[in-house]
């Protein structure tokens, strides 16, 4: 019989941002886990008039939560799921055991996101109590399968809401933004992500004999070379130039005297909309022609990049971080992924703004206390200025 949960301390009653976060950071939520999370916050806005919508597939639990049936309609999306906490030995504290110290809260998921749901919820609580009559319609997208796969996550929300004619008007993504302080960046976009594995042939032999057999790694080191060097594009005004690596390397037999039959290299592009999947394939496969290989190569395609440039939504999040923090925020579209690429093809404006990001993913993950609640004030704003045209 597994050993019982520690109970996890209680928040000060009187900040109910902090209050919430402390709640949804004990729930083990570790991927594609969702331990809860999406009830209680379902139950929650329940009691306001939102209407929730379970979607489970493939050991996943999805929710969208609505509130409303008329244009515009604001969407706040995010994961209730965390990334594994590594080893135990080496956190401070229990990391599903929220703590503060020194200034901060401790735990998984404390900037990555939960810290963002418990934003969102207090910003939809607070906005329709103020306004319980208010134009347009609120919802909450949210998913256990974003640090996971993302193959049975927000995708498959997404496709419920095509298939029913459903699309959004502007979309919130809670992804931790920020890089020194809270406000100073949002995500206007994100690249997109090609992978493959090629495989170079040769034919395998004694190293003695080398006119006997043909090595696949002598022949593809000046093609790597080139492609090492090879400018894919140069960007554009959101987007940083492409960039390709190589990730994994594997050739030989094990024994110091045998020329290998193939070599095979694992590589990714991360691109950006200045150049297309196709235009990727055909730059980096004329290469490997023009050096004369023999290779098979199998693409994978896995992140589609998207771009909202400055408009409405940019310039509405960008005042809404003013008014409450007073931060005079920068548009990025670096780092990795994230499911704003599905959410976006069904919605024209969406960004992500979230806490600051330097902790996320590793041991003793926090978010600065002065953080929590003014994070939350955001959100509240955004409703405001959107549906209230404030």
């Amino acid at each position: 019989m597994p050993p019982p949960r520690p109970v996890p301390p209680a928040a000060p009653t009187d900040e109910p941002t902090l209050a919430l976060t402390f709640e949804l950071i004990g729930k083990r939520s570790v991927t594609p886990a969702d331990d809860g999370c999406q009830a209680l916050i379902a139950k929650r806005l329940g009691s306001l008039g939102f209407k929730a919508e379970f979607i489970e597939a493939g050991g996943v639990t999805n929710l969208w939560l609505r509130r409303g049936t008329a244009a515009p309609l604001v969407c706040l999306a995010g994961h209730t799921d965390v990334v594994p906490t590594g080893p135990l030995e080496s956190w401070h504290s229990d990391p599903f055991t929220p703590t503060l110290r020194d200034g901060r809260l401790y735990g998984r998921g404390a900037a990555d996101m939960k810290t963002s749901l418990a934003g969102f919820v207090m910003a939809c609580e607070r906005f329709v109590e103020s306004h319980p009559a208010h134009g347009g319609s609120i919802a909450l997208l949210l998913t256990s399968d974003e640090e996971g796969d993302a193959v049975d996550g927000t995708v498959r929300v997404v496709e419920r809401l095509k298939a029913r004619g459903e699309s959004i008007d502007f979309c919130v993504v809670g992804e931790p933004t920020c890089v020194k302080k809270l406000g100073d960046t949002i995500k206007n976009g994100r690249r997109g992500s090609l992978s493959a594995k090629l495989t170079v042939k040769g034919i395998q032999g004694h190293v003695a004999y080398p006119h006997m057999a043909r090595n696949p790694i002598h022949q593809m080191a000046p093609a790597l070379a080139e492609l090492a060097k090879t400018e894919w594009d140069r960007g554009n005004q959101y987007f940083p130039p492409t960039t390709w690596q190589v990730s994994n390397v594997h050739g030989g037999t094990g024994a110091g005297n045998v020329i290998p039959a193939d070599v095979v290299l694992d590589f990714n592009f991360r691109f950006s909309t200045a150049s297309t999947v196709d235009g990727l394939k055909e730059k980096l496969e004329s290469v490997l022609k023009r050096h004369g290989l023999e290779y098979a190569i199998a693409w994978n395609y896995s992140a589609v990049p998207y771009l909202t440039p400055e408009g409405d939504l940019v310039k509405i999040v960008g005042a809404a971080i003013q008014d409450v923090v007073g931060v005079k925020t920068e548009l990025s579209t670096s780092g990795g992924t994230s499911d704003g690429r599905f959410i976006a093809t069904i919605c024209k404006q969406l960004v992500e703004f979230g806490p600051v990001n330097e902790s996320i993913h590793k041991l003793n993950e926090h978010i600065e206390l002065a953080d929590v609640e003014p994070l939350g004030r955001i959100y509240q704003r955004v409703l405001e200025k959107i549906l209230l045209k404030k």
